[in-house]
């Protein structure tokens, strides 16, 4: 099973996420323009590297998720925050059929307050524009290769997991959560660490939600 890992100088991490990936998982590692060297310490540490000079989450994701052949994808933060060996939580319910989408929802302090608040808001409007009933819009992720390709998804920033989640809703998709532990991250986040990438976070998951509404109420007239 393919594991897509965006990177953008994490290479104090990557030996500690790409030891602990479970058998049968094989980590990809999409650089997204690091200048630390983590593309090499992947590649040391026994990991597929792709390079993606875009940036934005969203296409180091698209990337990975192109370069992936195995028909249930995952997706993770590699920072050390999240911990591989929790994957078969969110993989093993798509591999079986029986959910479409699987959500690992964070549980743990280490997530910054001002990240919480927004969570908490990004979810409740997940429900009311899908019905899908979400508490996390969590960076680790599963579902079919061909389906995710097939929801179309656009945003190659901030807004890729927002999006993801929201499309595959409006389909029909079937979407549950599991709980995972939730680590401190090695490092500062590119997004709650700073206030400019806080800030285009949320102007893109703002997009997301401006887009679903309208969509809601085209076909509502």
């Amino acid at each position: 099973m393919d594991v897509v890992l965006p990177v953008l100088d994490e290479a104090g991490a990557i030996p500690w996420v790409l030891g602990r990936m479970p058998a049968g998982y094989r980590p990809i590692v999409v650089d997204n323009g690091s200048a630390d060297g983590s593309a090499a310490v992947a590649v040391a540490c026994g990991g597929t590297v792709v390079f993606e000079p875009r940036r934005g989450f969203g296409a180091a994701c698209f990337a990975g998720l192109t370069a992936a052949s195995t028909d249930v994808v995952c997706f993770m933060d590699c920072d050390a925050s999240l911990d591989p060996r929790d994957l078969p939580l969110v993989a093993d319910p798509v591999a079986a059929g029986e959910a479409d989408l699987v959500l690992g929802a964070r549980r743990g302090g280490a997530m910054p307050p001002h990240a919480r608040v927004a969570n908490r808001y990004l979810a409740r409007r997940v429900v009311a524009y899908t019905g899908a009933r979400v508490s996390d819009i969590g960076p680790m992720r599963a579902a079919r290769r061909t389906d995710l390709l097939g929801l179309g998804l656009t945003d190659r920033r901030s807004g890729w997991p927002l999006e993801m989640v929201l499309r595959a809703g409006r389909a029909g998709w079937r979407i549950t959560e599991r709980a995972v532990p939730y680590h401190q991250r090695a490092g500062r986040s590119k997004v709650t660490g700073t206030v400019g990438g806080t800030v285009r976070a949320t102007l893109d998951m703002r997009r997301q939600l401006v887009e679903t509404r309208r969509l809601i109420r085209a076909e509502e007239k």
